[in-house]
C-alpha cells in the first residue's frame, strides 16, 4: 500500500534528488541515488550518503541531519519496508520533517510491482521487498545468461534464485546469528545471549567456554547450512550459476563461499531501480 505523499503528487519533480530507504528488522538503511555517470557505462544504479538508523529506535533529529545532508533541496524517497511499524515511524517523521521545516518532501512505499522483475511465485506481494529488490539488482552484477544465487546476510539470512533469463524463483530463509543467539537464550534456562560479532569468523572447534561453544556453533553451522543451500541452487541453475552476496554480516561467509561475488549495498541499487515505475504512479 503506498504510503502518504507529501507535497503534492508521487511524480517525481524535475530537480528533486532521489532517496532510498530499505527498512529492514534490524537497521533501517538510507542512501541516496547517484547521477548517472557515462564513465561508469550500464550497472548497479550508484549510490552515496549512506546512513543507517536503528529500526526499533532511531532519533528523529539524526533523520533531520540526514536528510539536510543528503538533499536540502526537494526531495522523492523511496520506501522498500519489512517492517511495518518501523516504516510507518519513519514515513510519519519525514511527514512531519516536511511540514515542520518546510521542505517538499514526497514519499512513495516501493512494492513488487515497481520493480523490473518477474516473480514466478503463487503470491508475488507476500515476498519480502528486500528479497525481490536485491534479484533486481542481480542483473547488473552477472553476466548475461547465466542464473544467480543471491545470499543476503541480514537479521534473517535468505539464499535465493534467480533464473538465467532474470526470472524470481523462490529461495529458503532462515535465522541469521543474532537471532540465532536470542533463540538459545529464550529457549534455555543456563545459556545466556552471546554477544558475538556476526561479521567475524567463530572460534576453533573445540570452544573452550560456553560463550565460545555458542559462537562456534552459530558460526560454524550457519556457514553449513548456506553452503548446503548454495549447493542446493547451483543444482536448480546449473553450474554456470554466480554466487552473490550481500548483507550486514556478509563477511563471515567469505571462506564457505569463496568464489561469491560481494555487493555490500545491493538491496538499495534495487530500490533504486523501482524509480521509473513508482514515481510515475
Amino acid at each position: 500500500m503506498a504510503a502518504e505523499v507529501v507535497g503534492g503528487g508521487p511524480e517525481r519533480a524535475a530537480g528533486a534528488t532521489l532517496l532510498l530507504a530499505d527498512v529492514g528488522n534490524s537497521r533501517i538503511k538510507l542512501a541516496r541515488l547517484g547521477e548517472p555517470s557515462p564513465a561508469r557505462g550500464p550497472g548497479l544504479p550508484a549510490i552515496s550518503h549512506r546512513q543507517d538508523l536503528d529500526s526499533q529506535a532511531f532519533r528523529p533529529d539524526n533523520l533531520e541531519r540526514w536528510l539536510l545532508a543528503a538533499a536540502p533541496g526537494p526531495v522523492v524517497m523511496l520506501v522498500a519496508s519489512v517492517h511495518d511499524a518501523a516504516a510507518a515511524r519513519l514515513e510519519a517523521t519525514i511527514a512531519e520533517i516536511s511540514a515542520t521545516k518546510h521542505r517538499p518532501i514526497r514519499q512513495r512505499r516501493v512494492s513488487h510491482s515497481d520493480l523490473p522483475l518477474e516473480v514466478r511465485l503463487p503470491e508475488p506481494h507476500r515476498v519480502g521487498i528486500d528479497r525481490l529488490a536485491g534479484a533486481a539488482a542481480c542483473r547488473f552484477v552477472v553476466p548475461p545468461g547465466r542464473g544467480c544465487v543471491l545470499v543476503d546476510c541480514g537479521t534473517a539470512a535468505t539464499v535465493d534464485l534467480v533464473a538465467a533469463d532474470g526470472g524470481f524463483l523462490g529461495g529458503a530463509i532462515l535465522p541469521g546469528p543474532v537471532l540465532m543467539a536470542r533463540a538459545l537464550a529464550a529457549g534455555t534456562s543456563r545459556l545466556t545471549a552471546a554477544a558475538a560479532d556476526a561479521g567475524m569468523p567463530p572460534p576453533a572447534m573445540p570452544g573452550r567456554s560456553t560463550a565460545d561453544a555458542i559462537a562456534v556453533g552459530i558460526g560454524l553451522g550457519i556457514q553449513g547450512a548456506i553452503a548446503r543451500l548454495e549447493a542446493e541452487a547451483r543444482a536448480v541453475l546449473g553450474p554456470a550459476a554466480v554466487t552473490v552476496l550481500t548483507g550486514g554480516w556478509r563477511t563471515a561467509l567469505r571462506d564457505s563461499l569463496p568464489e561469491a561475488i560481494e555487493v555490500p549495498d545491493l538491496v538499495l541499487a534495487g530500490i533504486a531501480l523501482a524509480a521509473d515505475r513508482a514515481c510515475s504512479r
